[in-house]
Parts: C-alpha cells; sequence; structure tokens
C-alpha cells in the first residue's frame, strides 16, 4: 500500500475513533501504531502530561517501547523528558553510551535494540501537553519527509486531545485524565492476564484485547475491567480483524 494511501487511511480512522466519549488510550495506540508503519520507525510511542505537570506513559506499539518509555519516567531522564520540558523536537539522535546525554537512559535502550531516536513535542500555541517518540533498532537516519509525516501526526492527535478538553470544565478534564491513568493500570493487569490465558506475548495480547473491543464496538477499557473483574474469559478474546483495502 502506498504510503500516501495509509496516511489517509490513518487520518480517517483517527478520526473515527474521535467520538464524544473515545478512549484517549486507544485512540493514541492506533496513533503509535500508524507512526510505525507509515514512518521508517520500529516502535512508537506516546506521553502525556497530567494536570500535577508529570508525564505518564500513555500508549505504544510494543511491550518492548512500553518499557523504554516507562523507564524514562522512572529516571526522570531521556528524549521524550527532553523534547517535553524543552518544547522542541529530538531528530535523528543516535544512542551511544559515551556522549553523556543520558547516563542511564541510553544504555537501558541499547539494551532493548535500540539504536536511534527522534521524539515530536505535542505542542500547540505555546502549550506542551507530551510528546511522540520514535524509535529505531537500524542503522540510518529518518528522511525529511518521514520527519514531516512524524510532526503532522504529533499536532493532529495535540489538536483532537485539546480540542476535546475545550468542551470540558477543569473538574471534569481533571476527573477524565485521573481515569485514563487509572484505565491505563487496569489494562496492563487485563494484558498480564490474556498473555498468561492466550500463552501469548504481551503485544499479541494487547492485540487481542483491542481486536476484541472492536469487534464487538467496545471500549478497550471495559474490555480490560471486565476481564479483570472476570465478567469476560480472558482466553475466548476475538482476534484484531484486518483492515478493509
Amino acid at each position: 500500500m502506498a504510503r500516501e494511501t495509509l496516511l489517509i487511511i490513518t487520518l480517517v480512522e483517527l478520526a473515527d475513533n474521535l467520538v464524544d466519549d473515545y478512549d484517549v488510550i486507544d485512540v493514541l495506540t492506533v496513533l503509535s501504531d500508524r507512526c510505525v508503519e507509515t514512518v521508517d520507525v520500529d516502535a512508537a510511542g506516546v506521553m502525556l502530561a497530567w494536570p500535577g505537570g508529570e508525564l505518564q506513559y500513555v500508549a505504544s506499539s510494543s511491550d518492548s517501547m512500553r518499557i523504554i518509555e516507562l523507564f524514562q519516567i522512572q529516571v526522570d531522564e531521556g528524549p521524550c523528558v527532553d523534547c517535553f520540558n524543552d518544547g522542541q523536537p529530538i531528530v535523528n539522535h543516535i544512542l551511544n553510551v559515551d556522549d553523556g546525554r543520558w547516563p542511564r537512559f541510553t544504555p537501558r535502550a541499547i539494551e532493548l535494540g535500540f539504536t536511534s531516536v527522534n521524539c515530536v513535542p505535542m505542542r500547540l500555541r505555546g502549550r506542551t501537553i507530551g510528546a511522540l517518540n520514535f524509535f529505531s533498532s537500524h542503522e540510518g537516519q529518518l528522511a525529511v519527509e518521514d520527519v514531516a509525516v512524524a510532526r503532522g501526526f504529533a499536532d493532529v492527535a495535540t489538536i483532537a486531545i485539546l480540542q476535546h478538553q475545550s468542551s470540558l470544565n477543569a473538574n471534569t478534564l481533571n476527573e477524565q485524565l485521573s481515569n485514563a491513568l487509572n484505565s491505563r493500570i487496569i489494562i496492563e493487569q487485563a494484558k498480564g492476564m490474556v498473555r498468561q490465558a492466550a500463552d501469548s506475548d504481551m503485544d499479541e495480547a494487547f492485540a487481542r484485547m483491542r481486536g476484541h473491543a472492536r469487534n464487538h464496538n467496545e471500549g478497550l477499557t471495559d474490555v480490560a475491567i471486565a476481564i479483570v473483574t472476570g465478567t469476560l474469559d480472558p482466553g475466548t478474546l476475538d482476534v484484531l480483524k484486518p483492515k478493509r483495502a
């Protein structure tokens, strides 16, 4: 499939998911997956700043990406942290333990198989709400058009989130963001249960949860809650139906 066609499909898919009561985690997971498909990277992830200002992991395209995102938060160091704090993109940074930039983060990223990183702030009119990260495990730099696509995706996600927030009062917004963080915890618990039941890895377990949610027109968080509370058998989930060309 031509990248131009895939970009159009991605934008339509994101718009289709941005309904009144949309699941932030599900939408940003779709964004992460499509970034990997359209940009020359191996993994992508999103971090958002919650009301207190601290970064939180929200979504990723793979479990290894989830691990490295959480590690950045734990050590308060890495490309996403710098990108969010400075509001500036990090483009084609080769991970090298000798450069001293991220002494704790870099060795961990290399251990997970990543060799380079790009990071784009989710920023609109001077307000930065998070960052979109791209990691590669192969040599070479992102082309100019790939960087442009990455920035475009970050802008689309930022506008969508801020537009939704603008319709909420401050109390409702804080409650929604707190609920999203709690949803992330429940989803991780459910992933572990599905992984064990299906004898799969975490990526496949998450794909099965998302597939079941899409096939039954349910929210990803709702499916996770059903699994954790025992009302949905984690071994009976549907698989994600392939998208139509």
